[in-house]
C-alpha cells in the first residue's frame, strides 16, 4: 500500500533576524543627525557617512549603551570584548562599499524572549534607502539613513510555526519601546524582520530561505505559512529547494526569488582598523545599566496587584499612558471589585470613545478628565449613589466638561434614589399594575424579578436604585 505525505509530515524550521534602528542623538560613527522623521533627502549627511576618503569613524557609546540594555533584558550575556568588522559588498546605498557590523565579537551573546532561545545581539549601521520609479526606469538614493546605529538580533532556529514568529517579534517591539531604545515602528523601516525558513522530514533541517523586508507582523506571518507551503509543495513534486533570498509580493500574497543566498565568507569580514577594541568591562559609561520594568514583568504584576482580564492587562501593556491614567485612578479605589470594575470602562467604554473622537491623553488625564475623578465616578457607581448607565452618561460629558464627576451627576440628576420609604411607594404600584408577573414569581419564577425592577426603575426615569428596588420588591410579594 502507497502511503503519500501530508503538510503534517514535515517539520517547519523557522530563524528570526531582526533589524531595529536605535534612537540615539547622531549616527553610529560620526556626528550626523539621527532624525527618522527628515523628509529631506540627503541632509543628514557628512564626509564620515558618505565614506569619504581619509575619513575616521568615531563609535556612539550611546548605541553600545543600548544594545547592552536590550541584552540584559534579554537575560543575554554582555561580553567583555568585543570589536566592529568591515562587511564587504557593493551596491548603490553603501556608499563605503563596505558596512560596519560585528562578526565573531557580538556585544551580547545567548538570551531568550518567550521561550525562543537568541543566538547574538550586536550593532551595525544601517544602509541608505532606494527609492525605486514605479515604471523602474531609474532609483534615487536618500542617505539620510546611512549610518544610523542599527541593532540586529539573530535568533536560533527554534520557531516552528508563523504565529510564534508573530508573537515573538511582537514581544521584541514592545520590549525596545520599553526599553526606550527604538521606537521600532514597522511602518516607518525602524524594524524590519528577515526570515529563515526550511522543512524536512526528519530531525536533519531542510534547505534554509531566507524571506527579506517583511515590513508589518501579519505579513511575517503571512510569508511564513505561504513559504512552508511552497517548500512542501516542491519537495512533492521531486524538486530541490535553493537556498536563496526571497522577497513577499503583497498583491499576489507570494514569496517570489531574488537571489541566491550569500555565505559569510563571500561577505570578506576583517576587523576595522580605523575603529579600537572595546573591552567594556574597562569603560566606565557602560557599568550599571539600568532597566525599566520590561512588558512581561509589568503583565506579572497586574495579575498579583489587580487581578484584572487578561484582555485589559494586554490593552495596558500596548499603552503605556493608558496604563499610567489607570494606575494613577486606582490607587484612589480601595475595593478590588471596583477596581475591576474601573479597568472595565476604560478599555471598553473610554477606549470605544478614544476609538470616534480625539482627547489628548496624559499620565493622569483623558480630555478634561482627571485619573482622582474618573476614580470618584467608579466608586459612586460600585456604592450605587449612581447607576451603570448614569455612570457612561457622566463620562462621555466628564472628557470635555470642566467638571468633576459629582458636578455632572447634580447636574443632569443622575443620582440614584435609595430612600427606601419612597421607593417602598413605587413597587407597591408596580405589584398593583403586574398581578399575572408576580404570581409567577411567588411560584418560583425568580426570571422575572428583573421585569419587575425594570418596571420600578421606569417608573422612577431611571432614577431608582435597582438593588434596593429588588430588595423591597422580595419583602413585599413574601
Amino acid at each position: 500500500m502507497i502511503r503519500y505525505s501530508t503538510m503534517s509530515d514535515y517539520k517547519p524550521t523557522i530563524g528570526l533576524e531582526i533589524h531595529a534602528e536605535l534612537k540615539t542623538r547622531t549616527k553610529m560613527f560620526c556626528n550626523s543627525a539621527n532624525d527618522p522623521n527628515e523628509r529631506e533627502p540627503n541632509v543628514n549627511i557628512c564626509p564620515v557617512c558618505m565614506g569619504h576618503p581619509g575619513t575616521l569613524p568615531t563609535i556612539n557609546k550611546e548605541a553600545v549603551k543600548h544594545i547592552i540594555k536590550i541584552g540584559k533584558a534579554l537575560h543575554g550575556t554582555v561580553a567583555d570584548f568585543t570589536e566592529f568588522d568591515r562587511k564587504n559588498y557593493f551596491y548603490p546605498d553603501i556608499p563605503k562599499g563596505y558596512q560596519i557590523s560585528q562578526y565573531k565579537y557580538p556585544i551580547v551573546s545567548g538570551g531568550e524572549l518567550k521561550g525562543v532561545n537568541i543566538t547574538r545581539v550586536h550593532l551595525e549601521e544601517d544602509t541608505a534607502r532606494s527609492m525605486h520609479d514605479e515604471n523602474d526606469e531609474y532609483t534615487l538614493v536618500d542617505f539620510n539613513r546611512a549610518g544610523i546605529p542599527l541593532m540586529e538580533l539573530v535568533t536560533e532556529p527554534v520557531i516552528t510555526n508563523a504565529k510564534q514568529a508573530g508573537d515573538f517579534a511582537r514581544e521584541l517591539q514592545l520590549t525596545l519601546r520599553y526599553l526606550g531604545v527604538s521606537d521600532a515602528n514597522m511602518e516607518k523601516g525602524e524594524m524590519r524582520v528577515e526570515a529563515n525558513v526550511s522543512v524536512s522530514k526528519n530531525i536533519e533541517k531542510g534547505i534554509k530561505v531566507e524571506i527579506k523586508n517583511l515590513n508589518s507582523f501579519k505579513i511575517v506571518e503571512k510569508a511564513i505559512e505561504y513559504e512552508i507551503k511552497r517548500q512542501i509543495k516542491e519537495l512533492e513534486s521531486g524538486c530541490v529547494i535553493v537556498q536563496e533570498t526571497r522577497g513577499w509580493n503583497e498583491k499576489k500574497q507570494a514569496t517570489f526569488s531574488q537571489r541566491e543566498k550569500e555565505s559569510s565568507h563571500d561577505y570578506r569580514y576583517f576587523p576595522d582598523p580605523d575603529l579600537p577594541k572595546l573591552n567594556l568591562s574597562k569603560i566606565e559609561e557602560f557599568q550599571n545599566v539600568e532597566l525599566t520594568e520590561l512588558p512581561w514583568e509589568k503583565r506579572e504584576r497586574y495579575k498579583k496587584e489587580f487581578k484584572i482580564k487578561d484582555e485589559d492587562i494586554e490593552s495596558y501593556i500596548y499603552d503605556p499612558t493608558l496604563a499610567s491614567f489607570f494606575e494613577s485612578a486606582v490607587s484612589h479605589i480601595d475595593n478590588k471589585d471596583a477596581i475591576k470594575l474601573a479597568s472595565n470602562y476604560i478599555t471598553s467604554d473610554i477606549l470605544g470613545i478614544l476609538k470616534t473622537q480625539t482627547y489628548d491623553i496624559s499620565y493622569e488625564k483623558i480630555g478634561m478628565l482627571d485619573a482622582k475623578d474618573f476614580a470618584d465616578l467608579v466608586n459612586m457607581a460600585y456604592s450605587g449613589e449612581i447607576s451603570s448607565r448614569g455612570l457612561k452618561d457622566i463620562l462621555s460629558k466628564a472628557l470635555t466638561e470642566a467638571k468633576t464627576a459629582r458636578e455632572i451627576a447634580e447636574e443632569h440628576s443622575l443620582f440614584q434614589k435609595s430612600n427606601e420609604e419612597e421607593l417602598k411607594k413605587v413597587v407597591e404600584m408596580v405589584i398593583a399594575d403586574n398581578s399575572k408577573i408576580v404570581d409567577d414569581f411567588k411560584n418560583g419564577n425568580e426570571k422575572v424579578l428583573q421585569f419587575l425592577v425594570g418596571q420600578g426603575m421606569k417608573a422612577t426615569h431611571g432614577a431608582g436604585n435597582p438593588k434596593i428596588l429588588a430588595k423591597i420588591f422580595k419583602e413585599l410579594i413574601k
